[in-house]
């Protein structure tokens, strides 16, 4: 009797490991699939062409970036990049498009960081936040402002208008592209760092204000370097310093404001890539490392240079960082000198 009851038991026991076994066997096998599927989605690749919005006009710094990272893309990735330029509310109206779109990695964002993410929003209501309704990628340069005089100014540095302007008690004015843009605010905050009158004269653009500085219509003005470039070379402006806390790499023989004595500098106008808010990491990831790689790329930073722009990439993290310590910045100097009101 007992033998049969050890007997019955063992085969109690037996059904019971095999059907634990089978129980892992079948579990085992649902976490191989569910590992392979997770693997299959952080493996993000484009499948058709990808849109590049630039919320500028062709022809513009912005635009020349981008024109610039569309010749080397095709190295980096199996599907090509289109260009689509959508000007308005200077930069706002593609930036908004974009923040708009799918998130499904086919439509990326020019030139985040410039003066409609970071300064406009301090000053006037905007459409969108940058911070809530954008997924940052990567930075990929900072265009700076250089304050400029013309070639036959008798001031050769930023020290010397400060100076004169002391001595003989008399304003500065300076040509600028747009109220409150890069330059403006440039303007407004050497002049109250320095303690003298700066009166910015805004313009319908970079193009006409230049024009204004050659004819000698204004003591000073200011621009990006790639804006300047042509008038510099050709010897009709001439550099005066830098407003960013670091010399510009593509003008290194240019001194800063802080090098010469002066307790100011901007952000300039910071140029990187983002993505519509809620995109999966694994797509951020995929164009955080492609522009990676174009930022390393000899091409790339052969035109970068003959445009004097800059090649200053940072990844996702570290251009979100530099993004709202750029933008708080900005709401302070707005608030000093004014212009919030």
């Amino acid at each position: 009797m007992i033998g049969k009851m050890n007997k019955s038991k063992w085969k109690v026991v037996v059904g019971g490991l095999l059907a634990v076994s089978m129980l892992g066997l079948v579990t085992g096998c649902g976490k191989s699939a569910d590992t392979k599927k997770e693997g299959e989605k952080a493996a993000f690749k484009p499948d058709k062409p990808i849109t590049l919005v630039v919320p500028m006009a062709a022809g513009g710094s912005t635009d020349m970036l981008g024109r610039t990272i569309e010749k080397v893309w095709t190295k980096y990735s199996s599907q090509p990049i289109q260009i689509l330029n959508k000007p308005g509310g200077g930069g706002v109206e593609g930036s908004k498009y974009v923040s708009r779109a799918k998130p499904d990695g086919y439509t990326l964002l020019m030139g985040t960081g410039s003066g409609h993410d970071i300064v406009m929003p301090h000053i006037q209501k905007v459409e969108y936040d940058p911070f809530k309704d954008l997924t940052f990628v990567s930075r990929l340069s900072i265009h700076t402002v250089v304050v400029l005089a013309p070639a036959d100014s008798p001031f050769n540095s930023i020290k010397d208008v400060v100076e004169w302007a002391k001595k003989e008690n008399k304003p500065v004015t300076a040509a600028v592209s747009t109220k409150a843009g890069a330059v403006d605010l440039v303007m407004r905050g050497l002049g109250k760092s320095t303690g003298i009158n700066i009166t910015p004269i805004p313009h319908a653009g970079g193009a006409q204000a230049l024009t204004s500085l050659m004819g000698n219509q204004t003591t000073i003005g200011g621009a990006h370097p790639t804006e300047a470039m042509s008038q510099i070379k050709a010897g009709r402006v001439k550099p005066l310093g830098i407003a960013t806390l670091e010399r510009d790499p593509a003008m290194p023989n240019v001194p800063t404001l802080k090098e010469q004595g002066i307790d100011f500098y901007t952000w300039g106008s910071i140029k990187g890539i983002a993505l519509p808010k809620d995109t999966p990491k694994e797509i951020v990831d995929y164009y955080a490392d492609i522009f990676k790689k174009i930022s390393e790329d000899p091409e790339y930073k052969k035109t970068m240079d003959d445009m004097m722009q800059p090649v200053m990439y940072l990844g996702p993290d570290e251009f979100a960082k530099n993004l709202k310590q750029a933008s708080d910045d900005y709401a302070k100097l707005i608030k000093e000198t004014g212009l919030d009101k």
